[in-house]
């Protein structure tokens, strides 16, 4: 088993490092940089770096204009852009055009690519994926799902509400999870534009990292044309899980960037903060905080790079992404927690990074499946296995 990176991951990690540290970090302060995330001429100076450094949207195909990282790759590029709040952001490797950019790659026909996904890898434009919805719509229970999509000709019309739909707000095109007459599923792509399509609010949220905030959007009698479903009809439920998994995954990678942030202004303020004669990090209570920091930043390091290696071997990775999901987002989670309590009261002001990362951090035990419902599909799938190799018998 072989951890070294390879030189060519070594030259993209140093670049990535530098391009972080030398032109991104220093507008972490802008006054753009507002309570619904970047606002869009920010989005558009940060992406402009990146296209300069040769580093926009690194994990879309070479064809589209990307790098073609592999899994394995993205973990490490992940990372390092994920160490400024603004990173992912500048790179054009934030949620949810991430995971939009890999579905459509994988899913979508030639004509839909070159409209909705070569203009989005160019980072020209946004995109969201609305799924999520109101009480009593679905939320971590997809099959809950009550937006509908009803044929109508060579036209499906749309109606429903969503929620949470994280970008909406500037966004360019949308993927439109409905329920079909039979119960299925299926995505459907729009122009955000298209008559009967409406971002209704903002939602108040405690995160301010995405451009365009979490938004409530409307569908009222949305026509779509035939030809602008994704992939085929019924299927969308399938497609979800394509997404899903690697889009847990990069989660993984971003945050841990956040959570090596923080563990390093925790560390400097021990290191260089006196008290009780000595340095703060030298007294016990806090050493050990610093100790259990690396551990859960290896533990977290250790699960993304296993689960991305699965990935590039083409497994589906779904009960290995739902394990790393929890323990990352858990683990990450610590790390933070111990750094605002390492910095005492300037943990919980704006005096350093450490109070937005804590702040925008703390959703992602929710995002992409809360950890009980990851916990509770995992505990289903080892019964099952257990099951089998018992021949069926209890």
């Amino acid at each position: 088993m072989d951890f070294s990176l390879t030189p060519a991951q070594r030259e993209l990690q140093e670049r990535t490092r530098r391009f972080i540290a030398d032109k991104i970090i220093p507008l972490e302060n802008d006054p753009r940089a507002t309570s619904h995330g970047p606002s869009e001429d920010l989005r558009a100076q940060l992406v402009g770096l990146a296209r300069e450094a040769g580093l926009l949207t690194p994990h879309a195909s070479i064809e589209m204009g990307g790098l073609g990282l592999s899994h394995t790759d993205k973990a490490i590029v992940f990372e390092e852009a994920g160490y400024s709040t603004l990173g992912p952001t500048a790179m054009n490797i934030h949620a949810p055009d991430e995971g939009n950019i890999h579905l459509m790659e994988m899913v979508a026909t030639e004509e839909q690519k070159e409209r909705w996904l070569r203009p989005q890898v160019q980072g020209l434009t946004r995109s969201c994926f609305a799924m999520t919805e109101p009480h009593p719509g679905a939320g971590a229970d997809p099959s809950m799902m009550l937006t509908t999509a009803v044929k109508d000709g060579d036209h499906y019309v749309i109606n429903g509400t969503k929620w949470f739909i994280t970008g909406a707000q500037g966004a360019s095109y949308v993927i439109i999870m409905a329920k079909m007459e039979d119960g299925s599923a299926t995505m459907f792509l729009s122009d955000m534009s298209r008559e009967g399509i409406s971002v209704t609010r903002q939602m108040d949220a405690m995160d301010s990292c995405f451009t365009g905030g979490h938004c409530v959007m409307e569908f009222k009698n949305v026509r779509i044309p035939a030809s602008d479903v994704l992939g085929e009809i019924g299927r969308g439920f399938k497609y979800a899980q394509v997404r899903l998994a690697p889009a847990r995954l990069t989660h993984c990678m971003r945050w841990l960037g956040q959570a090596r942030r923080a563990h390093d202004i925790a560390t400097e303020y021990a290191r260089t903060r006196q008290a009780f004669g000595r340095a703060l990090g030298k007294h016990e209570g806090v050493g050990f905080m610093l100790a259990d920091n690396d551990m859960d930043i290896q533990t977290s390091r250790l699960h993304i790079a296993h689960t991305a290696w699965l990935l590039d071997q083409g497994q589906t990775c779904n009960f290995e992404s739902s394990r790393a999901k929890v323990t990352c987002s858990e683990a990450e989670w610590r790390v933070v927690d111990r750094c605002v309590q390492i910095l005492g009261g300037q943990g919980v002001t704006g005096e350093t990074l450490v109070m937005r990362i804590f702040m925008d951090m703390r959703a992602f035990r929710i995002y992409d499946g809360p950890s009980e419902v990851h916990r509770w599909s995992m505990a289903r799938k080892i019964l099952d296995a257990a099951e089998k190799r018992a021949g069926g018998h209890a």
